[in-house]
């Protein structure tokens, strides 16, 4: 009966479904620990940003990677007030805010670092920012990477003179006279009446909108794999039904062919005995007896 699967037909079913479940399952797995990752990720930069750990020296963190995002800095040097910038459309606990950014000449001479001294509640004013230290202070704060405009909700162009909408260095090097890194910091404490601004993980790391994506190719190759299974299966069951349909109409037919015949030979043997004359009766040719007149009153003939 399932001779059928040896035919160049099944050989190329069955071989693509042996192909195709396996690549499904180990896309799916990929996709799978690509997401485990990313929570991992997420769960880390969470523990970091609740975390109580020493602060490191800046330059120990330098060059920026996904490992030191996050991490505790630590930085000496001047706040520059004539460049206070202010960032608009930004939210905290529900709020829509600005955060107040102030650069930090370091004291040995580098790069000036963007610091968020603080977020406060709704629309960008300037007179509402409190005026950072004159004198010379150590920031302690999270490590942040870069913006980039495409992950900004608020406004990014056309903002008034002493607001931008992206931090890092891209746009600061438009505004501030001198070099930036291209990293900034959020400080641990703020000042009255600013509210720390908590730190954020870098892209691709957390649970964002392409961690979800992980999870939803990997349900979709699982699904893949499962339909391969069912659309054989279902195939299968079709050829060996359709088999066994052919097997019960030849077997119907035949019984019907010898009913047929059967029938056939008994109207042959009935028509024939209706054809066929029967002998006459003999009783019909024996002389009549002698004593035949006597019994009817009639004379007998002459001898």
């Amino acid at each position: 009966m399932y001779r059928f699967l040896l035919t160049p037909r099944w050989w190329a079913i069955n071989v693509f479904v042996v192909l195709a479940i396996p690549v499904c399952l180990v896309a799916g797995t990929w996709q799978l620990a690509r997401f485990e990752n990313q929570v991992d990720s997420h769960r880390e930069q969470q523990e970091r940003a609740d975390s109580t750990e020493e602060p490191r020296p800046l330059a120990e963190l330098l060059p920026l990677t996904t490992d030191t995002v996050g991490r505790q800095a630590e930085l000496t040097g001047t706040y520059d007030p004539e460049w206070q910038l202010l960032v608009p459309g930004r939210t905290l606990e529900d709020r829509r805010g600005f955060y107040v950014l102030t650069p930090l000449r370091p004291a040995d001479g580098g790069p000036a670092v963007p610091v968020v001294r603080g977020w406060l509640p709704g629309e960008a004013d300037a007179d509402r920012a409190p005026a950072p230290p004159e004198d010379e202070v150590t920031v302690n704060g999270a490590i942040q990477a870069a913006e980039s405009p495409s992950e900004i909700t608020g406004p990014t162009t056309g903002l008034p003179a002493g607001q931008i909408g992206v931090i890092g260095a891209a746009s600061l090097i438009n505004v501030l006279p001198y070099e930036v890194a291209d990293v900034w910091i959020t400080v641990r404490e703020a000042a009255e009446p600013m509210t720390p601004v908590p730190a954020t993980a870098p892209s691709g790391t957390g649970l964002d909108m392409d961690a979800f994506q992980n999870l939803g190719y990997t349900a979709e190759w699982f699904v893949f794999a499962a339909f391969a299974l069912f659309m054989w299966f279902r195939l299968f069951r079709r050829e060996v039904e359709a088999q066994r349909d052919a097997e019960l109409d030849l077997l119907l037919t035949t019984e019907r062919t010898e009913r047929t015949d059967r029938t056939d030979r008994t109207d042959r043997t009935d028509r024939t005995d209706r054809t066929t004359p029967k002998p006459a009766d003999r009783t019909d040719q024996v002389p009549a007896p002698a004593d035949a007149a006597e019994r009817t009153g009639s004379p007998a003939p002459p001898a």
